[in-house]
Formats: C-alpha cells, sequence, structure tokens
C-alpha cells in the first residue's frame, strides 16, 4: 500500500514534464499555444495563459498583466519610434528615414511612420517599389500636357489633333457674321439718309410744274376723266405760282370714315413737327406725351382719334390741312390731298 502511493505521487510529480515533451516532440506545443491565444479577445495578447489588454498605439509593453483582462505596465514610445495599433510589443518601431531623392511628406509621431514622396521633378507610381525616383518626362513634339507630373504620377501628354477644317470653318462663320453686320449697318445708314432726304424734300416749297400736276390731279377727280397729258401753256400762265395760290377745299365721299381713312398719310409728317401740330390742333401737352410711349405710326392714329371725338362732326380734313400749312409744312399737305384724291376718300371743291 505505502509503495502504491510513493509510485503515484511519482507518477504526477514526472507526468507534466513528460506530456509537455512529448506535446513538444510532436509540434502540440505551438498547436496548443495557439488555441489558447484564440480563446483572447481582440485588443488582448496572451501572457503564460491568461489574456492581457493590449497597449494603446504610441506605447509599448514594458511588463504583462498578472490577472486576466487587465492591462500590463505601458511606456510611451520614444522620439524616433512609433506603433501604430494597440499592441503587446516589447519595444517599439524606428521610424523611417527617407532617402535623399525623396522629401518628408508627413513626419514621424509616436502612432504614426514617416510619410515620404518624390522631389519636384521626380515621381514614383504607388503601385510600384518606390526604390529610386525616375525623373518627370517632357511632351515631345506635336504633343501636348493633359496632366502635369506629381509625386506619384509620370506627365501625361497626347497628340494634338490636326483638322485643318475646323479653323477654316470658323473663319468662314466669323466672315459671314462680319459681312452680314457690315450689311445691316450700311442698309440702316441708307434709310437714315433716305428718310432725311425725304423729310428735307417733303417740306421744300413745290415747284410750278409739281403745281400743275396737283391741280391736274383736282380736276381730274372732279369731272372723273383719266387723261393725263400737262396742262397749256395758257393754263399754266392763267393758274400761277401754287404757293400763291388759295390751297383748294376738299369734300369728303363717305363723311368721317373718309376722314379717317386719312389718318394714315399723316405718318409723313417730319417728326421733329409733331408735337407743334398736334398742339396747334388742340390736343393737350399732358394728352400727347401720354402717348410718346406708342411707335411713331400708333401715336398719330390715336391723338388724331382722340381730336376726331373731341371734335365730332365738325372736325374735318380741311382743318388738319390748314394746321400743316400754318406751321409752314406745305409739301406735308399737298401730299396728303394728292392721297386724299387719287385714293378717292375726297374730291375738290370748286
Amino acid at each position: 500500500m505505502t509503495k502504491l502511493l510513493h509510485y503515484m505521487v511519482l507518477m504526477v510529480l514526472i507526468w507534466p514534464s513528460k506530456l509537455t515533451g512529448a506535446f513538444q516532440l510532436f509540434g502540440f506545443d505551438s498547436r496548443v499555444r495557439r488555441a489558447q491565444q484564440d480563446q483572447c479577445k481582440d485588443q488582448e495578447y496572451l501572457n503564460g495563459g491568461i489574456c492581457c489588454l493590449n497597449c494603446p498605439a504610441g506605447y509599448h509593453l514594458i511588463s504583462p498583466c498578472t490577472k486576466e483582462g487587465q492591462r500590463g505596465q505601458c511606456e510611451e514610445c520614444q522620439d524616433g519610434t512609433y506603433t501604430e495599433h494597440p499592441n503587446g510589443l516589447k519595444q517599439c518601431f524606428k521610424c523611417t528615414q527617407c532617402p535623399t531623392d525623396q522629401q518628408i511628406k508627413k513626419p514621424c509621431t509616436h502612432t504614426q511612420d514617416t510619410e515620404c514622396q518624390c522631389l519636384p521633378g521626380t515621381f514614383c507610381a504607388p503601385d510600384q517599389p518606390c526604390e529610386v525616383c525616375l525623373k518627370c518626362s517632357s511632351c515631345g513634339k506635336g504633343e501636348e500636357i493633359v496632366r502635369n507630373c506629381n509625386a506619384t504620377a509620370n506627365t501625361q501628354c497626347k497628340k494634338i489633333q490636326s483638322n485643318p477644317d475646323v479653323p477654316s470653318a470658323k473663319l468662314s462663320v466669323i466672315v459671314q457674321v462680319t459681312v452680314l453686320a457690315a450689311a445691316l449697318l450700311i442698309i440702316f445708314v441708307l434709310w437714315v439718309w433716305r428718310r432725311k432726304i425725304r423729310d428735307s424734300l417733303r417740306n421744300q416749297p413745290i415747284d410750278q410744274k409739281a403745281g400743275e400736276l396737283y391741280s391736274e390731279n383736282c380736276l381730274t377727280e372732279e369731272k372723273g376723266k383719266t387723261d393725263t397729258q400737262k396742262p397749256s401753256r395758257s393754263n399754266l400762265m392763267l393758274s400761277g405760282q401754287l404757293e400763291d395760290k388759295e390751297f383748294p377745299k376738299l369734300v369728303p365721299v363717305n363723311g368721317e370714315e373718309s376722314l379717317k381713312k386719312c389718318f394714315e398719310y399723316f405718318e409723313e409728317m417730319d417728326l421733329d413737327y409733331h408735337k407743334r401740330f398736334f398742339r396747334h390742333i388742340g390736343i393737350a401737352d399732358n394728352v400727347i406725351k401720354s402717348k410718346e410711349h406708342l411707335h411713331c405710326e400708333d401715336k398719330i392714329h390715336e391723338l388724331l382719334n382722340i381730336w376726331m371725338e373731341k371734335e365730332g362732326r365738325k372736325g374735318s380734313l380741311n382743318d388738319l390741312l390748314t394746321a400743316l400749312l400754318a406751321l409752314n409744312q406745305r409739301r406735308t399737305a399737298e401730299t396728303i390731298k394728292e392721297n386724299a384724291i387719287h385714293h378717292g376718300h375726297y374730291l375738290c371743291e370748286y
């Protein structure tokens, strides 16, 4: 019985060492350690069979914990060293020194290693081992830069597209626009010039020959004849100068309707005489001013309609022509009279 007890005690003392040796012999020791390490949670490390909390980033381990789930003694990394992640390391990593062909992009800290980049004028692709920075390329003849060289990418070039049709097309459009603009300008200048000449001639004293023609028109409309022969010399001498004769009176063919249809002929009136004319026929200044925003022709029609409403049945084309004569606008008055007779709205009274 005593021998049996001694044997059992001896086996207890010897068995662990024998078992461990057997595990080491067959490679079970590392597997056991890995199995134990897998039992530790994230942010923990295995030490002597217990799981200790990692030191934070920027620190390293001085001594491990003695109880499960605790943190051992940690120490902050010295200048020139770092640890980027929580760890159970006994020393920090040494900071990287940038090569001579590179410069510091971001300096080393206790939690981050030095970040280097190539010097200006050189580059190193990020997907390649940056052992030596390469010199940036220059675009060749017939090429243009698409992207400038930087620390991580070479210069990017592309061939210049030569399309001779594009410049010529642009030039053609420019020429066409220029010619069109010049043509419009010339047309506008000619229109203004013709209008000034027409207004100037309209208000000049009518000559003897024109007087004969106007007298002939009155006679033709009155007698219903279509004879276009010029009057004889004896008739010309008897009629005399038109300016010296009394302006003939006109008789409407269709009452007020004839008068309204003649309003468009007053569009030939000189712009400079508009206000004076309408004042002369009795239109107040404030009424004239209220129509200034209208187009010239619309303004004339509006004001003449106001005059006609004001005058009523007394309104006569003769009164309007008399107002023009009083303003020395005989040529305009003659033109309006001729149009009124020619279009059959009025007849001459003898």
